[in-house]
């Protein structure tokens, strides 16, 4: 009933109630009313039917194809470089593939997916209002928390989930989602951060564990479905789902970018090419007049067309000649004036001018370090000599006693020498420099 009665209830009312008990029975019709909720009515009215209409919104939530491929293109970007840490942490090759997009409610989930798996809730702190969910199989879990502590990825099924898995998977998810965030940053602009992720083991999809989940799943959701391989151990699925309100935020937030960082570069670009476009046109006709008539010349070769004169190129001789006979000069051009034609002439290189100019160029360079080492010989031994050395084993070199030792500067002989002693360190005293040769 909507709590108000029409005039002809009253009326029939107070008929039935009989026309002297009517003005008696006054305070009961009042109080009648009253009671039907004529006052509240319309306010639990109003939010029963926001309520009802809220609902619907939910249950009813479908993606279109180009929505769903939006979604499935963030989380791809987003998994895509979850899959590079995940694989550095693992030392496996790991391969996430293309997503499937669709919408789905717990029941669906329930009847899809293996359980026992563990579900980790990430929140979002920074950048993005919301969260989402990853959902893993059990037995992938085992492996991957393996291979985090070393070992080869063999595990048994039989063993339950325990406390180190959930660690371990926790902090091999804060990672993924840490870099995923990353990526997200860099797609939309702005800096978008997580919190460290929980891992919750989702025993059956019953009526009880609703009780552990998000809010979220207990409506309709978005699925993103990815497969996961990890090497020759893992080739399953992996599941990340998005409330409706943070899936449809990613949506705008991919589809309506910043116009400041976008339309600039569109507008700024097209702007840039007309421009351009019309400035030589302009300029062709102010600084080309319109000449009179004449019959069209031979095409002259491009290499020879002068440049600067403003007037139409075939029509002009090339540089350097003079004026062929008989050539018509268009009405209203001034004759070309004699062009004085010299012979090339080139400064010649002397061994003093470079070497003027290597000096000028190594003064640049005099400050770079350099590597000096002091070689007092070599020799070569085999494998078997060099396992055999020991200490007080004597290494015989190719040089004699007294022979000038070879002086090098980053690998190349430039001097020899000898050695000396300076207080208590050697040194060396160059005796000659060696040329280039």
């Amino acid at each position: 009933m909507d709590g108000m009665l029409s005039q002809e209830e009253i009326n029939a009312l107070l008929n039935g109630m009989g026309g002297e008990d009517a003005a008696q029975s006054q305070e009961e019709i009042n109080a009648l009313l009253n009671g039907m909720g004529g006052e509240d009515a319309a306010p639990d009215t109003a939010a029963d039917t926001a309520a009802d209409t809220a609902a619907p919104q939910t249950e009813d939530f479908t993606l279109a194809d180009s929505d769903k491929d939006a979604v499935g293109e963030i989380s791809n970007i987003s998994m895509g470089t979850a899959a590079t840490t995940l694989s550095s942490l693992l030392n496996q090759k790991v391969n996430i593939t293309t997503p499937k997009v669709s919408v789905s409610s717990w029941d669906d989930l329930a009847e899809r997916y293996d359980r026992p798996c563990v579900m980790m809730q990430i929140s979002y702190k920074e950048g993005i209002d919301g969260n989402n969910v990853l959902i893993l199989k059990e037995n992938d879990v085992k492996i991957i928390t393996d291979l985090m502590m070393g070992g080869a990825g063999e595990v048994d099924d039989s063993e339950p989930l325990s406390e180190l898995h959930l660690s371990a998977i926790g902090e091999a998810m804060n990672q993924m989602m840490g870099s995923a965030a990353t990526s997200m940053s860099s797609m939309f602009n702005r800096k978008i951060d997580i919190s460290p992720p929980t891992a919750n083991v989702i025993e059956t999809y019953s009526d009880t564990s609703m009780d552990t989940i998000p809010d979220f799943l207990k409506n309709k959701f978005v699925l993103v479905a990815f497969r996961m391989q990890i090497g020759d151990l893992i080739d399953s699925e992996i599941m990340q789902l998005y409330p409706i309100d943070f899936a449809k935020e990613l949506l705008k937030m991919f589809t309506a970018p910043d116009d400041g960082t976008v339309a600039p570069q569109v507008g700024g670009g097209t702007a840039s090419s007309a421009a351009s476009a019309e400035v030589p046109s302009a300029a062709q006709q102010m600084s080309a007049p319109q000449p009179a008539p004449v019959p069209q010349p031979a095409p002259v070769p491009q290499q020879a067309q002068p440049m600067g004169y403003g007037q139409p190129m075939q029509q002009m001789p090339p540089m350097g000649y003079g004026q062929p006979m008989g050539y018509a000069q268009p009405a209203g051009y001034a004759p070309q004036p004699n062009v004085n034609v010299q012979p090339a002439t080139f400064q010649p290189f002397s061994g003093d001018l470079n070497a003027i100019t290597q000096q000028e160029n190594i003064d640049l360079i005099k400050d770079v370090p350099l590597e000096v080492t002091v070689e007092l010989g070599r020799t070569s031994k085999s494998i078997k000599d060099i396992l055999e050395f020991a200490p007080g084993t004597i290494v015989e070199l190719n040089k004699i006693a007294g022979e000038p030792i070879d002086i090098l500067v980053n690998g190349k002989n430039v001097a020899k020498g000898e050695v000396v002693v300076i207080e208590e360190s050697f040194g060396v005293r160059i005796t000659e420099i060696i040329k280039d040769r």
